[in-house]
């Protein structure tokens, strides 16, 4: 589905992804890990189009993406849902979310939004309310509710349980998997290596822009190396 090749992202003089290549298969929950500061969000910018390689592709389904301006990238199926929420706080939760239909058409919203309201119940009570006034993992539900108003075939997620208590990392883990299981591909960037391993099929792990280990989940999971680094062990 998604296929990354041999890309090197530059800020300025700084190398910060360097030659990395992996792949994303319909179906899956890929994880990338790595410590901050390793280049995860830059991948996901990179693979969106807000960022460009200076080498090698990135295709999806088979047609190169690498040139494709980021709202195109959008209306071929894959939605970002960026670190730190970003959403527009001074807005309505459903201006938030109809945000994230600017590249449908617009007979669609009205089901999308349906569809919004029945995994997130909570956005649907709060519809009217202004972002700003919802908590954290409110606020992280309605930026992946944006996220699915354009009815994506893959969701990137960035760093979702940042900053959320541990229950409700718990519910948007939760959350992530119903949304595998109804058919969205799943890229996830974290931190929080265990959660994110737990549910993923594979994953990369990421050190200071190079990918260093691809496995099964559940064989980073005993892993040693990662045990240390990113498990507590």
């Amino acid at each position: 589905m998604l296929n990354v090749q041999n890309i090197n992202v530059y800020y300025g003089n700084i190398h910060a992804i360097k030659d990395v290549s992996f792949s994303v298969e319909t179906g899956e929950i890929v994880s990338l890990i790595g410590a901050n500061g390793a280049g995860k969000s830059t991948i996901l910018k990179t693979v969106s189009g807000l960022l460009r390689t200076k080498t090698g592709d990135v295709s999806f389904e088979g047609k190169s993406i690498k040139s494709v301006a980021p709202h195109k990238i959008v209306s071929r199926g894959i939605a970002h849902v960026p670190e730190g929420r970003r959403v527009f706080l001074q807005m309505s939760v459903e201006e938030n979310l109809e945000m994230g239909a600017f590249t449908a058409q617009r007979s669609t919203i009205e089901g999308s939004l349906e569809n919004v309201y029945e995994r997130f119940p909570r956005l649907k009570e709060r519809r009217r309310q202004v972002a700003g006034t919802l908590s954290g993992g409110e606020q992280q539900m309605l930026a992946m509710g944006r996220g699915l108003m354009s009815r994506p075939k893959l969701m990137m997620l960035d760093e979702p349980s940042m900053g959320l208590a541990p229950i409700l990392v718990e519910q948007i883990f939760e959350i992530i998997q119903e949304l595998n299981k109804t058919g969205t591909t799943i890229l996830l960037v974290e931190q929080n290596a265990q959660m994110a391993l737990s549910i993923a099929t594979r994953g990369y792990v990421l050190e200071t822009g190079k990918i260093v280990l691809a496995a099964a989940a559940d064989e980073l999971l005993v892993n040693d190396d990662v045990r240390k680094a990113y498990l507590g062990g």
